[in-house]
């Protein structure tokens, strides 16, 4: 944000005027050691254990934090000797720079961060508002509280106040009394300015619920089967205590809006429903029952109240990387598409899990990075605002901070959140010192929002970080507390805010590609992951064209396409090569799941035979629409008369074709058994074998001919002299009836073999003879 250039520090008010001239008196010594100090090395040149930094000044805890006439002001903290030798003589004291309130937000900035004491900066010591040490052995930490009543601080004008919380003391290396140690913190005073005329500032503050991924590639199903997990994680998080659950409790109470991610909510009803649990290393071939289906029910139930009468944005489902997408997918064909998907599943799911209304038309580019091409992804989704952040959309030299709202042509509306406010939180918040100080910053800059440009009301939207730790989230809704009971805050909803009257100063110019932060690019998605997503889409298209019921594979692979292209996988690259690659692995599972069952060598006796052919369907469902191709190596030798036969099997069965072959040659020849689609692509991995062809020769019928002709001479000689003997002795041998044998069925063309059902049947048998 732009700023108003620094102004001359105001004369003291009297108060403060009649503190310096006690100061001057009384104390002269010390001001003069801390003038010393002032015209001495640098802090920022200052060895830690010496000089002004012979202590750290750990403030914990400053209530109230927006003070009102009559009140006193509580400090307290942790006091540590840093140095080599012990403190005596020791106290806490308060301190405050001449020149009064501060004057820019940068200034709040920087006084936070400076470390060491200076005279010039921060000003003499409160009179009579001390808090008497006892001493402190090198090494050592003792507590400190300081009670401040606020008329003795002289807070005149309305304004944000820069506090130095110091130890003053004694040490073996600087027997006099001189500043050892710290803190600084601010007092934002209001005073009567709520009766002056001044407007307060709308803010609208983000609430984001999002996590990682957890459900298995192969695990998002709407069959019986239940859902399979990668892990358990989630269980914990939604449980007592876990971040998801403080998300809710910490917000139910507040004014925000949710910005949830429906893949987070669609995995949650999935483990009220029961679900399982992959074993080590992912497999879902070993699952175990999952555990959080009752912290899930409870969750879901607590999160549908907390939202209740609040706008709620619905992102992407998956909450997509627009970023990734638009550097390194916008020009793959079909990538942009998923993305539509992706909104259009978001806003569905919301809908189906908190009924009535919610909001999903916004892009979120991670961190509000925004450049021309993203902008052009995030329409084509659908968005038609986008939540940008003021470091990435700067506004120049502009004095104050401008409404948030700014129209980037085509019909979008940047939304700017405020990048001071949104990045308040992103440190660590394990320590009690930094929470107070980050709480109570985040209070001084919505303050001195206010008092830049008192009369002008101004809308601006506080973004934080997508996924904050427990610790962050309860800093944020303490901030989001104190400073919505302040005067001068209003808070609003995101879409009171989009709609704001956008400000003419303001800049409206979408960044370059250019200055889109490399830091952000190094965490994005290749290209190769929306090329991989594409050939997988592909392969799916492909194959459930087979199906009975596609919506069984078509939309778990929806999903976890989706998932595979969230913006979580930054915090973790490769999680998302393995995600992918558990997605390939899945459809090459399904695909293989209907094969034909492997052959050994066949032998053919004879001119013709029938070859059997049998394929396993190992889906749950049917399969139709395929063609099973049974493909001769030498045609010459054996040619196979219904090469091609449309087979349809039940889901977990079998089935057996029959393929009617002629033979023109001896010798093995190699054939292989395929099946197709009907758009003529493999529908899976085919199988070869040989057939040993035996066939009888000419010169073996003329030999087999030569010999049935002499056995019927030899039976017709028999027979005369059979005849003659009967008519010498008289005598008629009555022989019997004459049988003919009849021949076997070698099995027509096409016929299918009984259903097998659930059988798996083995390779067939070494030496398996053709049906002759």
């Amino acid at each position: 944000m732009g700023e108003a250039a620094q102004s001359p520090g105001k004369p003291p008010s009297s108060a403060r005027r009649r503190a310096a001239r006690i100061v001057a008196l009384v104390a002269g010594a010390t001001l003069l050691t801390g003038l010393l100090q002032a015209t001495g090395a640098s802090p920022s040149q200052a060895a830690a254990g010496s000089g002004s930094r012979t202590a750290s000044v750990s403030v914990d805890s400053l209530t109230p934090r927006i003070p009102v006439k009559g009140d006193s002001v509580v400090i307290s903290g942790k006091l540590t000797n840093d140095g080599k030798s012990a403190i005596s003589h020791a106290h806490v004291g308060i301190r405050m720079p001449w020149g009064g309130a501060l004057t820019t937000r940068s200034s709040i900035k920087s006084a936070a961060s400076r470390t060491g004491y200076s005279n010039a900066e921060d000003g003499p010591e409160v009179p009579d508002q001390t808090s008497a040490v006892s001493d402190i052995p090198a090494g050592s930490h003792v507590s400190f509280s300081i009670t401040v009543p606020v008329s003795a601080l002289g807070l005149d004008d309305a304004g944000v106040y820069q506090l130095g919380v110091t130890l003053d003391g004694r040490t073996k290396a600087e027997p006099t009394t001189h500043v050892l140690g710290i803190k600084r913190t601010f007092l934002p005073w209001y005073g009567d300015a709520v009766t002056s005329g001044s407007k307060q500032t709308r803010i609208s503050y983000l609430w984001p619920l999002t996590d990682r991924s957890h459900v298995a590639p192969r695990g998002d199903t709407d069959s019986q089967v239940s859902p399979i997990f990668m892990d358990d994680e989630l269980a914990t998080e939604l449980g007592p205590g876990g971040r998801l659950r403080q998300m809710i409790d910490l917000a139910r109470n507040l004014p925000v809006t949710w910005v949830v991610d429906p893949d987070l909510l669609a995995s949650v009803e999935f483990m009220t429903k029961g679900y399982r649990v992959a074993g080590p290393g992912g497999d879902v071939t070993k699952t175990t029952a999952g555990t959080g289906g009752a912290v899930a029910k409870q969750w879901l139930n607590d999160l549908k109240i907390a939202v209740a009468g609040e706008q709620v944005i619905a992102l992407p489902f998956g909450d997509t990387d627009i970023a990734s997408l638009a550097h390194h997918g916008r020009k793959i064909p079909g990538a942009v598409g998923h993305l539509k998907t992706a909104t259009a599943l978001g806003l569905a799911t919301t809908q189906t899990i908190f009924g009535g209304s919610q909001t999903a038309d916004v892009a979120w580019p991670v961190d509000g990075a925004i450049d021309p091409s993203i902008v052009s992804v995030a329409r084509a989704g659908g968005a038609k605002r986008i939540i940008a952040r003021s470091d990435t959309f700067g506004d120049g030299d502009l004095s104050y901070t401008p409404n948030a709202a700014r129209p980037i042509g085509g019909g979008t509306t940047a939304v700017v959140s405020d990048a001071i406010l949104s990045t308040a939180f992103t440190g660590d918040m394990d320590d009690p010192q930094k929470v107070d100080l980050a709480v109570q910053s985040f209070i001084a800059q919505t303050l001195m929002i206010t008092m830049e440009a008192p009369e002008k009301q101004r809308t601006v939207v506080v973004a934080p970080q997508r996924m904050p730790t427990a610790a962050q989230a309860q800093a944020m809704a303490q901030a989001i507390h104190y400073s919505t009971t302040a005067p001068w805050v209003s808070p609003v909803s995101f879409d009171d805010a989009a709609k704001a009257h956008p400000d003419a100063h303001a800049n409206r110019k979408v960044p370059s590609s250019k200055a889109y932060p490399s830091s952000l690019r190094k965490q994005e998605l290749p290209a190769e992951a929306f090329t991989w997503i594409e050939s997988i889409q592909e392969h799916l298209n492909d194959f459930v064209v087979i199906l009975t019921s596609p919506d069984h594979v078509t939309v778990p692979f929806r999903n976890a396409v989706l998932r595979s292209m969230s913006d979580s996988w930054r915090a973790v690259p490769s999680g998302s090569e393995d995600y992918r690659n558990a997605i390939g692995d899945y459809l090459t599972g399904l695909i293989n799941a209907v094969h034909i069952i492997p052959k050994t060598t066949l032998t053919l006796s004879g001119r013709s035979g029938t070859i059997p052919v049998t394929v396993k369907n190992e889906l749950g469902q049917p399969v139709k629409g395929l063609t099973l191709r049974l493909t001769s190596g030498t045609n010459i030798r054996l040619k196979i008369k219904n090469a091609e036969q449309p087979i349809a099997i039940e889901g977990g069965h079998t089935r057996t074709l029959k393929f009617q072959t002629t033979a023109n040659a001896n010798g093995t020849v190699k054939v292989s058994a395929a099946l197709f689609t009907a758009k003529g692509v493999y529908a899976s991995t085919g199988v070869g074998f040989e057939v040993h062809i035996n066939k009888v020769t000419d010169l073996v019928m003329l030999i087999i001919g030569a010999g049935l002709l002499l056995l019927v001479l030899a039976g017709v000689r028999i027979y005369r002299q059979r005849k003659r003997r009967t008519d010498v002795d008289g005598t008629d041998d009555d022989g019997g009836e004459n049988e003919e044998a009849n021949g076997t069925d070698p099995g027509q063309p096409g016929d299918p073999a009984t259903d097998t059902g659930q059988e798996s049947p083995e390779p067939s048998p070494t030496g398996e003879k053709v049906d002759g």
